[in-house]
């Protein structure tokens, strides 16, 4: 939130947002099936991994009909369709690993693919948007919202923990709806000098932003490391800042010359920036520069809402200048609890990428292990090893984001908001060398 302090007559609202008051930013009840005339799509989007695994995908495009998007009506029909046609082309551009990519998309995929990304305002490529706030449903409609009632609609190589990566993410969009709908009421108390009323909202932020890093936790229990590093990490990855493909990728049909895109990141999740721009939390440089472009890989609507919040007065300053200690000391929880969220995010990072890609090393170099394990180690991408699927140096870029987020403390010692030290590179080298890659 700025300081600058703007006309808000016009309250913010997440209807007009598209923003769900059950769901947040997931997409309410996702269509599972297009009308009859999409089949041809829907036919290889469900059977990806398969597909890929016989090394058949890029075939079965090739013999792809080029359907016309202007029958797609509705923006749940749009929002499948850019799933779908996701789908296909990082199966299409990765089918066979960093070995063999592909430097041109196939106008039959590459034409519709960019007309409904036009139509969204989303770009031609898999994003967070896709594989998480639009790809799920409920195995039993009227049952629970829990890993054990929900099920993808598509997925890719990966089995069980790319099933478990997309839905654990799900639950964490999930558990910061409470806190996303009382931004409304942070910005609507500060406009009106209600200190009782923002201070109540802070709590429940707060709490949610507790339940966001409890449902990240889950990670550990769906998500077996070694496959998501050597197997579903590449199906994430894009065509920009990626060595893998440093031309990016031309999109038959639409452009002769190569465009590039970067994979999917958590850095697409609008609820951290919703949470950043309410408490004030500046991120410059690089980071703050990658962030800022990730924006443009959300849904227009959610876009707006963040820039509608940064442009709303201070809460920070608001804080400063009420001098409650109640309102502040639930300010610096909501802080402190960010910051935890972001430890817990690079304590999952370093076990499933910075170990496994220590370990990964030591095989290449030392050629020992299982010849499993060495065969899983050949397929890993090598180009990844210190960068997130977004194009990120992963580890810097996370550190910075969280050391950004503890410069909001209003009071540095406030009792509450230490962390916990990086783990010593001596830590991720023993635990490297125990790790097995199968």
């Amino acid at each position: 939130m700025g300081t600058e302090v703007k006309n808000t007559e016009t309250l913010l609202s997440l209807r007009k947002s598209h923003i769900s008051e059950d769901c947040g930013f997931i997409l309410p009840e996702p269509l599972t099936d297009l009308p009859l005339y999409f089949k041809p799509w829907m036919d290889i989007a469900r059977n990806v991994p398969e597909l890929i695994s016989s090394h058949s995908l890029r075939l079965r495009i090739h013999d792809m009909p080029l359907l016309e998007t202007h029958l797609l009506q509705s923006y749940r029909e749009l929002r499948l369709a850019h799933l779908a046609l996701s789908m296909m082309a990082m199966g299409y551009v990765w089918q066979e690993g960093e070995r063999e990519t592909v430097k041109v998309l196939p106008q039959n995929l590459a034409v519709p693919f960019c007309e409904v990304s036009r139509r969204l305002g989303l770009p031609p490529i898999l994003i967070h948007a896709d594989s998480v706030l639009a790809n799920w449903k409920k195995t039993d409609p009227h049952g629970p919202f829990s890993m054990e009632n929900l099920e993808l609609l598509l997925t890719l190589p990966g089995g069980e923990s790319v099933r478990g990566f997309f839905l654990v993410t799900l639950l964490v969009e999930l558990a910061a709806v409470p806190g996303l709908k009382s931004i409304l009421d942070v910005i609507n108390g500060v406009h009106h000098n209600d200190v009782a009323m923002v201070t109540k909202a802070l709590d429940v932020v707060s709490q949610a932003i507790d339940g966001m890093k409890h449902a990240l936790k889950l990670m550990h229990e769906y998500v077996d490391p070694s496959i998501f590093y050597g197997i579903i990490r590449i199906f994430l990855s894009g065509w920009k800042d990626n060595p893998s493909m440093p031309e990016g990728l031309v999109y038959e049909g639409v452009h002769e010359k190569p465009m590039e895109f970067s994979g999917g990141s958590a850095a697409q999740s609008s609820i951290l920036h919703c949470f950043d721009e309410l408490l004030g939390v500046q991120h410059e440089g690089n980071s703050g520069a990658f962030l800022r472009r990730m924006r443009d890989y959300m849904p227009p609507s959610h876009k707006r809402f963040i820039e509608d919040i940064s442009s709303r007065p201070s809460l920070r300053d608001f804080v400063l200048q009420q001098a409650d200690e109640r309102l502040k000391h639930t300010f610096e929880q909501c802080v402190a609890r960010l910051v935890d969220f972001r430890n817990c995010h690079i304590k999952i990072v370093t076990r499933y990428i910075t170990i496994p890609a220590s370990r990964a090393k030591q095989l290449r170099e030392n050629k020992q292990g299982s010849v499993k394990e060495l065969d899983a180690i050949r397929e890993a991408p090598t180009a990844l090893e210190e960068r997130g699927t977004g194009g990120s140096g992963i580890m810097v870029f996370l550190k910075t984001v969280r050391d950004e987020t503890k410069y909001i403390y209003i009071s540095q010692s406030t009792n509450g908001n230490q962390v916990l030290p990086d783990a010593p590179m001596t830590a991720i080298q023993k635990a490297a060398s125990e790790l097995k890659i199968e």
